[in-house]
């Protein structure tokens, strides 16, 4: 800690020179830096601020400002909105879905734990014999509300025409699985 403190009061600056005051006005900054350049003969005499321009040159430039066009700046996506029913039948197939696949990871233990079949997705089998199989089982709804919910704020006006497809296949395979199982145990 000794070494770390000596070391930044090695790179301090000297005391010893004294730097001049920065001032206001153009002329007593012309005036700092004659005085300055006749101390240093051996390099070229450099004003501490910049120069304002004089109030000749200023009136002179009549450049105005210009917007780059006349039009109004446009949003970077220009999504459409949801109408109400659209956003009702969203959340409706939303519940399906969700329903659906719990219906399937209730008839899949069911079976399993009867010996009546065994769980056909490679995906799903590490959570065959738990309780973990209703979490895992509601990804896949949830997906297909995500890619529901962009098509149906897509730009594209098929995408917008066929925003309910996955989100009523989803349930619909859920479901039919769910009563495949079903049927096993009967």
């Amino acid at each position: 800690m000794l070494l770390s403190a000596a070391l930044l009061l090695m790179w301090l600056p000297s005391s010893a020179a004294a730097k001049p005051t920065p001032t206001d006005s153009p002329a007593a900054a012309r005036t700092v830096a004659s005085e300055t350049s006749k101390d240093s003969a051996v390099r070229p005499a450099l004003p501490n601020a910049p120069i304002a321009k004089s109030e000749a040159a200023v009136e002179s430039s009549s450049i105005a400002i210009k917007p780059f066009s006349n039009s109004a700046i446009k949003p970077a996506t220009e999504r459409p909105l949801p109408t109400p029913r659209q956003q009702k039948l969203w959340y409706t197939f939303m519940a399906a879905g969700h329903s659906a696949a719990a219906f399937d990871a209730y008839s899949t233990r069911r079976a399993l734990s009867r010996n009546d079949g065994t769980e056909g997705n490679p995906l799903l089998r590490p959570f065959a014999h738990s309780n973990a199989m209703y979490a895992a089982t509601q990804v896949s709804p949830a997906v297909m509300d995500y890619v529901g919910r962009r098509m149906m704020t897509s730009t594209h006006p098929t995408l917008r025409k066929f925003w309910w497809v996955p989100q009523v296949a989803g349930a619909g395979f859920s479901f039919g699985a769910g009563m495949h199982n079903y049927a096993l145990t009967q």
